[in-house]
């Protein structure tokens, strides 16, 4: 009578802790910025890039801000300082390399967005990932406020996607066309498959 009772309170425990166990298979986070550095969580490069790094009237500056997306006070968050405001063309924006990295288990791309209220942001900006072809899958992004929001993206609205076991790389992009204002700052954080 004592093992059925062992083994009844075993499956009971076992029972409460398996969701936890499932639910943190079910996101693997590529960027949390914690550290206050490069890289990101899976080993990959990123930075600020800039479509024409000679025309000094459009950029985007990256720096690292102790304002975390999940409320840690030891925690880091990404700050964009964009500019499209130029008599050329102009587009630039975030990019961060995800060296190969297999998606084929999870369905979204996931990611903490705010704008700066003292400063102004923009509410709308382009996400693109790219597979190792490398060509650009894009969607637009609208709706940002001066609070931290999730943002979740099915990856079916990545319609160029091909390869899902190995993706190259996530992009942000400022351009002349959808960020209103031309130049702000925005926040970003927590940047994960789910």
């Amino acid at each position: 009578m004592k093992k059925e009772t062992a083994a009844v309170l075993v499956m009971a425990i076992f029972a409460m802790v398996s969701p936890v166990v499932n639910a943190a298979q079910s996101e693997l986070v590529i960027a949390d910025f914690d550290t206050g550095d490069k890289p990101n969580n899976i080993g990959g490069d990123f930075g600020a890039w800039d479509k024409d790094p000679y025309d000094d009237t459009q950029g985007t500056k990256l720096s690292f801000e102790p304002d975390d997306a999940l409320g840690d006070s030891a925690g880091y968050s990404v700050r964009l300082d964009y500019d499209v405001d130029s008599v050329n063309p102009a587009y630039n924006g975030f990019w961060m390399k995800l060296n190969g990295e297999d998606a084929s288990r999870f369905n979204s791309l996931s990611f903490f967005v705010k704008g700066d209220a003292e400063k102004e942001f923009t509410n709308r900006i382009k996400i693109e990932l790219k597979d190792m072809s490398a060509r650009p899958s894009a969607y637009v992004v609208s709706g940002i406020t001066s609070e931290w929001q999730r943002v979740t993206i099915p990856f079916e609205k990545f319609r160029r996607i091909n390869d899902w076991t190995s993706l190259n790389e996530f992009v942000i992009v400022f351009d002349d066309v959808n960020s209103r204002p031309k130049a702000g700052s925005l926040y970003i954080d927590q940047i994960s498959f789910v």
